[in-house]
């Protein structure tokens, strides 16, 4: 799957592979200042009059709550519109959905099944458009994540994070993003459940640059040394068939106190993007101990956002 390629002036966030280092890093900066400033009472209208339109093909917890909260924070709005009062794709076409919405609001954020949905609203809106997930990629997601690993170990280059589970959307942007801020990225999953081939080779061409080390494996060994263990559900919304089979598949592959001890680290951070299904991908033990910051993760999606709307929408 191929990236948008960007032929306008304003720009939109499709995947982390057309964000550079420097511009993650300015959102990292404005993410912090604006949690600092809002956790002390300070507000912000820096958005003030603009509208967001927020379509969801997929239901969602943490991306609709995190996107209108930040919207309100920045003196905007959003507007949620589900897939069902769209018909998106189905009725009127995407295209010209795209080219309405642009006449009504200042940017367009989509959690949708198919990442050529994204591309198709960001080809033709005259807005920027925020993918706020697709089977490609979940970049809002992944600059959360860093900006959580940020936090906690006061710097990413030179870190290592094991990913293990499915080469899902989720590992497409942490290897991205790991890639331009000099985080190595293993990818540990079952045979035939990897990233795509594509997705591994830019990570690869980025990580060049940057000194990082792009590694898929089949080997849960590969954990050794990881600053951060990473992991996700087993079946995504959409896989709900494949779900026996997937969980026959993954078992040995589950993040339990034994994979997090292979790490040979005490410090080692536990991550995942949520909803966990505990006692699949994770075991409770992991979840609730003092290496988990799912939580933390969870919130600074808000933040993360706020920086990325700022970015695209001011």
């Amino acid at each position: 799957m191929k990236t948008k390629h960007m032929t306008r002036t304003r720009k939109d966030l499709t995947s982390l592979s057309d964000v550079s280092k420097t511009e993650l890093e300015s959102w990292f900066e404005l993410a912090l200042k604006l949690k600092k400033e809002q956790k002390a009472g300070k507000t912000h209208h820096l958005l003030a009059g603009k509208n967001l339109a927020m379509i969801f093909q997929k239901s969602s917890t943490r991306t609709r709550v995190s996107f209108e909260i930040a919207m309100r924070q920045l003196g905007g709005a959003g507007l949620y519109l589900s897939g069902n009062e769209l018909q998106l794709g189905r009725g009127e076409t995407i295209a010209d959905t795209a080219k309405v919405l642009s006449r009504y609001v200042d940017g367009i954020m989509a959690r949708v099944y198919g990442h050529k949905d994204i591309l198709a609203l960001a080809d033709n809106a005259t807005v920027p458009v925020i993918n706020g997930l697709s089977d490609y990629s979940h970049p809002c997601q992944a600059v959360a994540d860093y900006l959580t690993i940020l936090e906690h170990k006061g710097r990413l280059q030179g870190l290592s994070l094991a990913y293990v589970g499915d080469g899902n959307n989720v590992a497409h942007s942490l290897l991205f993003g790991g890639a331009k801020l000099g985080v190595s990225v293993a990818v540990i999953c079952p045979k035939g459940y990897e990233p795509q081939a594509e997705v591994v080779k830019l990570a690869e061409e980025d990580a060049r640059k940057t000194g990082a080390r792009i590694l898929v494996s089949d080997d849960v060994a590969a954990v050794k040394n990881a600053d951060v263990i990473y992991t996700d559900v087993w079946a995504s919304m959409g896989q709900e068939k494949e779900h026996e089979e997937r969980v026959r598949v993954f078992k040995p592959f589950q993040v339990n106190s034994r994979l997090m001890g292979m790490t040979g680290k005490e410090d080692t951070l536990f991550m995942h993007c949520l909803p966990a299904h505990r006692g699949e991908e994770v075991t409770d033990e992991v979840v609730d101990s003092r290496n988990s910051v799912v939580f933390d993760e969870a919130e600074n999606r808000l933040h993360a956002q706020k920086a990325i709307l700022v970015s695209l929408m001011a």
